[in-house]
């Protein structure tokens, strides 16, 4: 199948393409470095000429929150309009677990904006929903830092491996439309304060983390489960963070 992936130059979409290029599809990477921008619009309609399924994993690169609503909105509105045209029998959007439980967060109120123009679009669709990546646990930490410590919130946390999000993702786009959505998450739930702690630790870090349940979580107070993958049939992902750890510290030593 000839799948083209939007936003397929970036940290999923890399991986996506590689693995449907593996499997014999025709992955194309589509991205503002590619020439293909869904926001302007540019070379939009060219890159899904042909195409049988169109896979969105871009991301805004503003996190404001009028901003991130109008490049969800506006990047979803250009690519429905051209799947449509070009006759896509497979819109694939990745989302965010818990993204319509945290309407504080202006990031994830886009993403549900996102979600419905697709569910509304008339295309046969699925949607992925996944918990945080491993990769910005680092941001979470900084983010939360103030002088030497770290607060952060006492809710559950589920995170998973960028690889293990983009394996399903692959998988999702390479199968039948499931015009719903499909939950992943990783292996372990635990609070967020103590996967950090121990993170921290493991690295030698001298911050001191501090457990508060009124921290936010980027601007968002959280529900005790609020980014766990908890609806019925949600998958877990098979990477460990301790493995996803020192696959990457092996990975540093060898360069």
């Amino acid at each position: 199948m000839k799948i083209v992936v939007i936003g397929g130059t970036g940290l999923i979409g890399s991986q996506v393409v590689t693995r449907l290029t593996e499997h014999g599809h025709e992955a194309v990477p589509a991205a503002p470095n590619t020439g293909v921008n869904s926001i302007t619009g540019e070379g939009v309609k060219e890159a899904l000429a042909g195409a049988d399924v169109v896979v969105d994993v871009s991301n805004s690169p503003s996190f404001a929150d009028q901003d991130v609503l109008d490049f969800f909105t506006t990047s979803t509105n250009t690519l429905i309009a051209a799947a449509k045209d070009a006759g896509v029998g497979h819109y694939v959007a990745l989302s965010v677990v818990g993204a319509d439980e945290l309407p504080d967060s202006g990031y994830l109120r886009a993403k549900v904006a996102q979600e419905a123009l697709i569910e509304n679009s008339g295309l046969p669709y699925s949607i992925v929903r996944a918990t945080q990546f491993f990769e910005f646990l680092a941001r979470i930490t900084d983010e939360a830092t103030e002088g030497n410590q770290v607060r952060l919130p006492t809710a559950y946390f589920q995170p998973m491996a960028a690889a293990d999000v983009a394996a399903v993702v692959g998988r999702t786009a390479a199968g039948a439309p499931l015009n719903g959505r499909h939950e992943v998450g990783g292996p372990e739930r635990v609070r967020m304060a103590d996967l950090v702690r121990g993170a921290l630790a493991a690295k030698s870090d001298p911050r001191e983390v501090v457990s508060d349940p009124e921290a936010k979580y980027f601007g968002t107070v959280l529900g005790e489960t609020s980014l766990a993958a908890t609806s019925e049939g949600a998958e877990l992902a098979p990477t460990y963070l301790k493995d996803w750890s020192a696959a990457r510290a092996a990975s540093a030593g060898a360069h």
